[in-house]
């Protein structure tokens, strides 16, 4: 049968009904393989060849199962839903990967992480962010860059916290770090309740104190940011791609137009939160009566930055190397 870009619906809904399987050729000859399948059990399938150093794609969802299989001679991965009731939208998805190869060139890996990453954003509602939250979150993404760059994507990814709501926004196997990002011209920040600046027993904790300005036309959005780091992480570590949008998706991203540009105001300042830096933590409570200190439950506080100079000696990874668009 000559190649097609697509399976047709029509085409597979005759196949199935008459118990008649079919292997249908997506790709042209000198193009790896790519076969749109039904079986004679009335369930379809999309095979795609693995080049010898790609990865079998990992399924995010218990209806899509993704196996290895060997057929003649080529290794190849096999994309099938475990529930049938399902096949007319499932073809819509596998027509969607074979399209991301064939036509985008991308990997196996590549092409059905993205598929499953679009339509998941297509079911997503809008939401939107403050001004202050964006900002916060473009300085964590400088940062998880910077981190990048020395522990590689995978490894900065996997640091990342902030999303979660934990204590520190990114925890490497040596030390945390906390990020301060502020529009202000001083380095004004807010410390929400006692334990955002204390160190965890044990572990330096590090703070990156950013400043950003309106950028005009020299600036970048957040969405840009959040881009550039998509991009890089699918070409660096594509493993790490799924939990890169599970972390963006506990984030109110914002959704249409995003006209907010920003710029690095000044060189982020880089602090370890010792004895000398200013912090509270729950001994501040210490001259209140012990029943009383009790009912505090948490506190926010701004601090104030502004010339103080940056600690000696801090991490590879936080030696001015930071950008707004990675």
């Amino acid at each position: 049968m000559t190649a097609d870009i697509r399976a047709n619906w029509s085409e597979i809904e005759e196949y199935l009904a008459s118990g008649r399987g079919i292997s249908i050729p997506l790709a042209g000859p000198q193009s790896p393989r790519v076969d749109y399948v039904v079986t004679d059990d009335r369930d379809i399938a999309l095979h795609l060849q693995l080049g010898p150093r790609q990865r079998l794609p990992k399924s995010p969802h218990p209806l899509i199962r993704v196996e290895e299989i060997a057929l003649e001679g080529l290794r190849m991965a096999r994309l099938r839903t475990t529930q049938r009731t399902l096949l007319r939208d499932f073809h819509d998805l596998l027509c969607g990967v074979a399209d991301r190869v064939t036509v985008g060139g991308r990997t196996p890996e590549q092409a059905f992480g993205e598929t499953v990453r679009a339509w998941r954003a297509l079911l997503e509602r809008p939401r939107d962010l403050t001004t202050e939250r964006r900002i916060a979150l473009m300085g964590e993404l400088a940062v998880l860059g910077s981190l990048a760059r020395v522990h590689g994507w995978g490894n900065a990814v996997e640091s990342w916290k902030g999303p979660f709501g934990e204590e520190h926004d990114f925890g490497t196997d040596k030390y945390d770090v906390e990020v301060k990002t502020t529009a202000s011209e001083e380095r004004l920040h807010t410390v929400h309740g006692f334990d955002q600046l204390t160190p965890a027993p044990g572990r330096p904790l590090w703070i990156v104190s950013i400043q950003v300005t309106r950028g005009g036309t020299e600036g970048r959005t957040l969405t840009e940011c959040v881009r550039a780091v998509h991009a890089r992480v699918s070409n660096n570590a594509p493993a790490a791609l799924d939990r890169l949008d599970m972390l963006l998706d506990r984030l109110a991203l914002p959704r249409g137009q995003d006209d907010e540009r920003w710029r690095m105001r000044s060189t982020p300042l880089v602090l370890m939160a010792d004895d000398r830096f200013p912090s509270l933590d729950r001994s501040a409570l210490g001259n209140l009566p012990q029943d009383v200190a009790a009912r505090i439950k948490d506190i926010d506080y701004r601090i104030d930055l502004t010339g103080l100079q940056p600690s000696p000696d801090p991490p590879a990874a936080l030696r001015d190397r930071f950008a707004l668009a990675q």
